[in-house]
């Protein structure tokens, strides 16, 4: 089979950073479904993985998490598809990625795809879909429906994948007042087109911005990137007893900080479930189900910016190079072999 891996981390302008490959075809075993790749979107996490984990010496190592794509075979113990179903998923840290036209996944971290979408706009939202779930709904432990109206929650880095999914989310099911922060025109109206109540600049000081928006103190706060940038004024934006949830990782954090408050602190990562089958492994297929109905429903819109073509290792480069440069908005996708 066709992928695109890596046989040492290297920066992602050096030519041999991502490289065209054939490997064997893999065969499904157990709770494995064997996935035909359709189409693939690029999380931050892609081009963390390719900088810093070299493989074993004369092996490679294939990235990628998002996927969407077709079930062609299943192994012994696989319950919840059949051959032919269309699913989308995130994947796993463990083991080979889905930058491969062929792709082994557990169905417990699997969902059945949306009708209503392609292949493509598909696989821009799993991975992200789930952190931004988690974070705020089991992390957080924000209640659905109307029992939050009054309360307040602060996206940190609004425009980018997860925080595309966590406005929608938050602005869709809970009585949550959503305020995304993004820098730039272009980036304020996305998050502006998601359901954010109110946009506020993060390169301006944050309590000056929230004063401005009506809201000098927030009830939750979700922090998607630059957590110790804005660590001090975050935590003086936190309501006493808040909550301070948080996906990224942050050199140093001193979190004595939320003591006087009372404050809660969260980390959210996707892979937890996956990386160490926790027994609640199954709630990231109901998760993705959940989402797909909601997606069906026209409530939640699928993140799709940026279509970079065919899934090969010059493509992905461009993706990762973009990703880098944090400039990105939305998130980005390529489609085929």
């Amino acid at each position: 089979m066709k992928a695109i891996g890596l046989h040492k981390a290297l920066p992602i302008s050096d030519a041999q950073s991502l490289l065209d490959l054939n490997l064997p075809d893999p065969v499904a075993q157990g709770h494995d479904l064997l996935v035909e790749i359709k189409a693939v979107s690029v999380n931050p996490v892609d081009t963390k993985v390719r900088a810093s984990a070299a493989p074993a010496d004369g092996e490679a190592k294939v990235l990628g998490y998002d996927a969407s794509g077709i079930v062609r075979a299943v192994g012994s113990d696989v319950s919840l598809f059949k051959p032919g179903d269309r699913v989308w998923y995130a994947g796993s840290l463990t083991r080979p990625g889905t930058n491969s036209e062929l792709h082994l996944v557990d169905e417990r971290i699997v969902g059945h795809m949306p009708k209503t979408l392609d292949f493509a706009h598909a696989a821009a939202m799993p991975l992200t879909t789930i952190t931004a779930w988690e974070l705020l709904f089991d992390r957080l432990q924000v209640p659905q429906g109307d029992a939050a109206k009054g309360q307040s929650l602060l996206i940190v880095g609004a425009a980018g994948g997860v925080g595309s999914v966590m406005v929608q989310l938050a602005r869709q099911l809970t009585g949550l007042t959503v305020i995304g922060t993004a820098s730039r025109q272009e980036t304020r109206d996305w998050v502006s087109s998601l359901g954010a109540h109110h946009v506020i600049d993060h390169s301006k000081p944050l309590a000056e911005e929230l004063k401005r928006a009506g809201l000098p103190q927030v009830t939750y706060i979700a922090s998607l990137n630059q957590t110790d940038a804005h660590f001090d004024q975050l935590v003086e934006a936190l309501v006493p007893q808040g909550k301070f949830g948080l996906i990224d990782d942050p050199a140093q954090l001193d979190v004595r900080k939320l003591k006087r408050k009372s404050a809660s602190l969260h980390w959210e990562f996707m892979f937890t479930r996956s990386m160490f089958t926790t027994p609640d492994i199954a709630q990231q297929n109901a998760l993705l189900n959940r989402v797909a109905e909601l997606v069906d429903q026209g409530t939640i819109k699928t993140t799709l910016a940026e279509h970079f073509g065919a899934i090969n290792a010059t493509n992905l480069k461009r993706a990762h190079a973009l990703l880098e440069s944090q400039r990105s908005v939305g998130k980005i996708v390529l489609e085929g072999f």
